[in-house]
């Protein structure tokens, strides 16, 4: 498969993480038949306001599924990497709290995360997203790894890796961001678990594209190669890294995996069932793969939601010889 590649383009990453309604109306095929069945037997009105309430209530056990209200708890550390980032300029800490204060103040837990040390596992929830998100692209941008020194990134044929919007679109780090490109050895990994962030980043896909992780030219395959080094050096399995990973792609693309959720229920395997290598591989996650599924569930997932792929603060990026595919919206 041809990679794909996103160039420097305009984007707030505070997105709006709400789910539209149109994408969980597949529910429907999966409990529409029982509920007109259940309403023949006591007329029109009743037969309407029956499918209405199964519907509701098909397309609210979908999403709790795929995007626990009370999140998903990490199996990961933060401790003081927020500092280490600040410290080494890969994150302007002044410019970071202002992306966030402009609009609405900076969460307590975040301040911790960004400048403190929590001993605490990381949660991911629909509301802390994108910061979350935020915090695992420049943990993936700047600590050095083999993948971004000699993987696809640096791959002549794309002029240099400051040509994504991985790199170009990160504009809050002292600087300019290839100053911090696979820079700092923040998570030094051993050589067993880069064979095995190695092996993951070329499975693990994400909606907005068909690259893996290990070309990680957008925010979110940046943001997903660091969490992947932050497992692997944190000692977890690779089953449960598989899991967490797919845990943190719903809410980074939630549109998307509520889609792939009620294929699946349609076919019989419940979300906690699934097998999440399999859901993160190219058959689903990757645009291609997942449009290929939405066109057997319901129409395409709407452009609002979590899957966009731009810049952090919201200015203009440089522009870039790098064509932007279609297949990677800005929302």
């Amino acid at each position: 498969m041809e990679h794909e590649t996103h160039n420097h383009h305009s984007e707030n990453v505070k997105k709006d993480y709400t789910i539209p309604a149109s994408i969980v109306i597949a529910a429907i095929i999966i409990v529409g038949a029982m509920m007109y069945k259940e309403g023949l037997k006591t007329g029109s009105g009743t037969q309407s306001a029956n499918i209405t309430e199964g519907f509701e209530a098909a397309r609210s056990a979908l999403e709790e599924a795929v995007l626990p209200s009370s999140g998903v708890i990490l199996p990961v550390r933060w401790g003081s990497l927020g500092a280490k980032l600040v410290d080494a300029g890969a994150i302007d800490a002044q410019k970071f709290k202002a992306l966030y204060t402009q609009q609405e103040t900076l969460p307590k837990e975040y301040e911790t995360l960004l400048s403190g040390n929590s001993a605490d596992n990381l949660t991911i929830t629909s509301d802390n997203a994108g910061h979350v998100l935020n915090l695992f692209w420049a943990l993936g941008l700047a600590n050095k790894n083999s993948i971004l020194d000699s993987g696809e990134m640096v791959n002549p044929q794309y002029g240099g890796a400051q040509n994504f919007a991985s790199t170009g679109g990160w504009t809050i780090a002292k600087g300019d961001a290839m100053e911090h490109y696979s820079k700092h050895p923040f998570v030094v990994l051993t050589a067993e678990q880069q064979a095995l962030v190695d092996k993951m980043s070329r499975l693990i896909y994400r909606p907005c594209c068909n690259n893996a992780t290990h070309f990680p030219d957008c925010n979110h395959g940046m943001a997903m190669l660091g969490f992947l080094e932050l497992m692997a050096s944190q000692g977890v399995s690779e089953a449960d890294m598989y899991k967490a990973a797919l845990a943190v792609n719903a809410y980074w693309f939630p549109d998307n995996y509520l889609t792939i959720a009620a294929y699946m229920q349609g076919k019989g395997i419940e979300w906690n069932k699934v097998d999440a290598k399999e859901i993160l591989g190219v058959n689903y996650s990757s645009a291609s793969g997942y449009q290929a599924i939405a066109s057997k569930v319901t129409a395409p997932a709407s452009s609002q939601g979590g899957s966009g792929c731009g810049v952090s603060a919201g200015q203009p990026a440089p522009t870039s010889a790098v064509r932007r595919q279609p297949s990677c919206g800005v929302n």
